[in-house]
């Protein structure tokens, strides 16, 4: 009982990225991209945006019609949290999921997917009918967001840094 509990903390007191999870690599296979060896990291240091969490890579498969991949982490707070002023930013510990966004060579959003969830709410963005909203966006238009009631900050993270994943491959 208590190797359950001290790996659950573990997972959740985890502070980057896990680049390895199972089901970001399986994602990766269905995706036509064998895994991190098909693809190649894109460095994108950002003075705009320091404190985006994820990584930017080329595929290097030429079955795959997924061309560009980003990882990436949204932290959020956990309840009572992020209201509590005496405490710093740094200091907070924060609930988190993360993410991959798929573009084609386009460099259109082909698919979003949260393959790592570690938050007691807002549970609903993981929903592959949800996800779907996102599939075509291209960052020329205006994306609406369904479903921003209950859940804004996370909606609005997950917004702000596929319109960053747009801006930074649109350079490429």
């Amino acid at each position: 009982m208590i190797f359950y509990l001290l790996t659950g903390f573990t997972a959740i007191a985890q502070n980057e990225t896990d680049y390895q999870n199972k089901r970001l690599v399986a994602s990766l296979k269905k995706n036509g991209i064998a895994g991190f060896s098909q693809l190649e990291e894109i460095s994108c240091k950002s003075k705009l945006n320091p404190e985006i969490q994820g990584k930017f890579f080329r595929s290097k498969s030429e079955v795959s019609e997924m061309k560009y991949v980003y990882v990436g982490r949204v932290n959020s707070c956990r309840a009572g949290g992020c209201s509590n002023a005496t405490k710093t930013q740094a200091n907070l510990e924060s609930e988190y999921f993360e993410y991959c966004i798929y573009f084609d060579s386009a460099k259109t959003v082909k698919q979003v997917e949260v393959f790592n969830y570690q938050a007691t709410h807002g549970y609903e963005i993981t929903a592959k009918g949800w996800l779907k909203q996102f599939a075509g966006f291209s960052g020329n238009d205006t994306l609406e967001i369904k479903g921003v009631d209950r859940l804004l900050r996370i909606f609005t993270a997950i917004l702000i840094k596929i319109g960053f994943c747009l801006l930074m491959y649109k350079r490429l």
